[in-house]
């Protein structure tokens, strides 16, 4: 499969090193059965990993907040050029018409979701593209893994909070191989450089409007 923005030598070791064993990335078992009378099982594919990945990425709504969105007689639909990047950089803040910051008031979004605020202050939608300065591209699965485990920036204890809405706590419950297979995915789209903007803790959202 002819892998886009990534090196490919790269990307292939990093395929490598996640199916090494037989255990993991098994599809059906093979039609006959295997040595010890047992059913043969083959090892997925680059291209059925990838996809698998893709599979993930799309069930679990991903581009509903990491993807911008253009508007259209229809309303908002994802921007096809822009897939995966996070909220745009230097676009508008979102119009606060009151402290969402206080209990028991609801929290608010961007028109086009890639930011919201809430009592956690204001959070903005990472980039998730391989850009190896302001997306994923210099990520390792582990990394990836790791940060969606214990819901850390870089899977760093004294990291920043993954802050809502960002289901990290879902994403959590899932295989390293399946967690992998996302990863794996997400390096073959095409990289966009956009530097998202740093979270704006609660203390600061008002002065913000």
């Amino acid at each position: 499969m002819n892998l886009p923005n990534k090196n490919r030598a790269s990307l292939l070791a990093m395929l490598a090193a996640v199916a090494i064993s037989s255990h993991y990335f098994c599809s059906e078992p093979a039609p006959g059965p295997g040595s010890d009378g047992t059913p043969a099982k083959t090892q997925l594919s680059e291209e059925e990993i990838i996809n698998k990945g893709k599979y993930y990425v799309t069930m679990s709504g991903c581009n509903d907040c990491h993807t911008p969105k253009v508007m259209t007689p229809a309303g908002p639909e994802l921007d096809t050029t822009r897939i995966l990047s996070g909220h745009p950089a230097g676009s508008p803040m979102i119009p606060i018409t009151y402290d969402a910051t206080k209990p028991g008031n609801w929290m608010l979004a961007a028109p086009d979701l890639t930011s919201w605020v809430g009592p956690w202050g204001i959070s903005f939608t990472a980039n998730l593209t391989p850009d190896p300065v302001t997306g994923l591209g210099s990520w390792t699965p582990e990394v990836f893994i790791k940060t969606l485990r214990t819901g850390k920036h870089l899977g760093q204890p004294g990291g920043r909070q993954i802050l809502p809405p960002m289901p990290w706590q879902m994403f959590a419950q899932l295989t390293d191989e399946d967690l992998t297979m996302i990863f794996t995915y997400l390096q073959t789209i095409p990289a966009i450089k956009n530097q998202v903007p740093a979270p704006v803790p609660p203390n600061e959202v008002m002065k913000k409007k």
